[in-house]
């Protein structure tokens, strides 16, 4: 899509630490692009998916500011698969399609880290990605760092590990690994060798 620049995939589990690596590569001036922050723009209130999403669903997954009711829609696309299912299907091309717009906008950035965290159940995103680099750390520690920063319970968290590709599965895929379970010093040393890296596969400074 963008000739003569590299498009890296950065993907993990749910408390992996995505958001922290891809901080610290913005960092290093790359190009950021998280399809989780798309997600949440095209579902806040009078997003661009909310007029699809109450056809598809009704008003009782709407929030009354007319945004996504997040923990009823948790709900039932982990009771009920047709409904995920329907969910991306209504989500995940309007998500490429912003995606493909920064991406058209990022030209001065060096490379471009493009936040997919399932990546690995995504392959029309994968056909956008050059490499794919994943964030992992033990899942005790992905589920200490969620139920830290959400309301959600361990077994909330469980479920939702349980659901995604599995880490052996994450790490078949990769192409680099960033470790994330020995502080905040050790993960910028990892993303700062990775930065020199990605900058040299296309000869930028």
């Amino acid at each position: 899509m963008i000739q003569n620049r590299l498009i890296i995939g950065l993907t993990g589990g749910i408390g992996s630490g995505k958001s922290t690596v891809a901080a610290l590569f913005a960092q290093h001036g790359a190009g950021i692009i998280d399809t989780d922050v798309i997600a949440h723009s095209l579902t806040r209130a009078n997003g661009e998916a909310m007029e699809s999403i109450r056809a598809s669903f009704g008003n009782d997954y709407v929030t009354a500011d007319n945004a996504l009711d997040r923990a009823k829609m948790r709900g039932l696309i982990f009771s009920d698969a047709a409904a995920k299912q329907r969910l991306e299907q209504l989500l995940h091309p309007l998500i490429r399609e912003q995606a493909k717009a920064q991406l058209r906008k990022l030209e001065s950035a060096p490379y471009i880290i493009l936040v997919v965290p399932l990546l690995a159940e995504s392959p029309a995103f994968r056909q956008l990605v050059q490499r794919v680099l994943v964030v992992d750390c033990a899942e005790n520690i992905q589920i200490a760092r969620v139920v830290g920063r959400s309301a959600m319970s361990e077994a909330e968290v469980r479920a939702i590990i349980a659901r995604q590709t599995s880490r052996a599965e994450r790490l078949q895929l990769a192409d680099d690994v960033i470790h994330n379970d020995a502080g905040l010093d050790n993960l910028a040393e990892q993303v700062g060798i990775l930065h020199g890296c990605y900058s040299n596969i296309f000869g930028t400074p």
